[in-house]
């Protein structure tokens, strides 16, 4: 099921000591991440300012769906080494949700974006365009659009191949399931327009933000942590774009260090999809003064507080 390309690529194997340690990291990581996304979705949904608040409503939908990306991609490298081959329907499972949770990830920036812009040029209509209702709207709208352009792969698919192709064994790499060429040619059209629209919007508003601080006398503190924001969103945007040039650049460091392509694999799958899953928590719960309040109240007190328990010495 696999090219020949790819065939002599997957016949390479890591000794049972370095897939142990590899796994080990990945493993390790997966639990302090998801230790640190569950402290912070646990401090959104226990205060009722957060989740009134279409800010954090987006915030928290972010941290959500990185979490969930993070998941299926460790499952995947770590059934990458257990099993080595899953079912197509099985894998076809694991690559739709990884696409749909990456892919939103750079349009729910933009949705960020524009709201710190409105809240900056704009602060008299904010509390009107920018509702709970609208937010969670968006929220759907975001969904849309990552979901619906490759969800043709499978209906492409399904017509193109038997039903037995969904029963055979595959090494779980996208290549191995979507195989129409051209499914390739509009995955690449896709992401040239998310990314260009996306990368827009975030220049866009930093530059508004940015002039809005020249001319503002006052609330020059909030426009500076706005830019910053946004700056921090374009941070992760870029990270997110690692995903679309890795393997060129695996195909370069394979030719500067023939004989290290597993090693330079395991470097690029740190630094492409787990690194990036770090940033969403720190943008809100630590350089956002209200989230890092209760979130600390909610390590310093070493249990979940109900909003009416307060640690003592603490004000609200």
């Amino acid at each position: 099921m696999m090219n020949s390309t790819a065939g002599q690529q997957l016949l390479l194997r890591d000794t049972f000591t370095v897939a142990f340690m590899k796994n080990l990291i990945v493993v390790l990581v997966w639990f302090l991440l998801s230790y640190i996304n569950g402290s912070v979705v646990a401090t959104f949904f226990r205060h009722q300012v957060f989740y009134e608040d279409p800010r954090y409503i987006l915030f928290i939908h972010m941290v959500i769906n990185d979490a969930v990306q993070l998941t299926v991609t460790i499952a995947l490298f770590v059934v990458s080494y257990a099993l080595y081959t899953i079912t197509v329907g099985v894998c076809c499972f694991f690559i739709l949700v990884a696409v749909f949770t990456t892919r939103s990830t750079p349009v729910n920036l933009a949705g960020m974006a524009l709201e710190r812009y409105i809240a900056i040029c704009h602060p008299l209509r904010h509390a009107q365009i920018c509702t709970v209702r609208r937010a969670y709207m968006l929220i759907g709208a975001i969904w849309f659009v990552s979901v619906v352009p490759d969800i043709t792969d499978l209906f492409v698919t399904l017509a193109t191949e038997p039903l037995s192709f969904f029963q055979t064994y595959v090494f779980c790499l996208r290549p191995n399931v979507f195989k129409d060429p051209v499914l390739l040619y509009k995955r690449q059209a896709f992401d040239g327009i998310y990314f260009s629209l996306v990368f827009l919007t975030l220049l866009c508003t930093y530059l508004r933000v940015v002039f809005a601080a020249r001319a503002l006398s006052t609330e020059r503190t909030s426009a500076k942590r706005a830019t910053n924001t946004i700056l921090l969103h374009g941070v992760q945007l870029l990270m997110c774009l690692l995903s679309y040039v890795s393997p060129s650049v695996e195909g370069v460091l394979h030719i500067i260090f023939p004989g290290h392509i597993l090693e330079i694999r395991f470097a690029n799958y740190l630094i492409v999809y787990i690194l990036p899953r770090f940033l969403s928590p720190i943008i809100y719960g630590v350089r956002d003064k209200k989230f890092r309040k209760h979130l600390k109240r909610y390590f310093v007190c070493g249990r979940p507080v109900d909003t009416r328990v307060e640690c003592k010495g603490e004000d609200d």
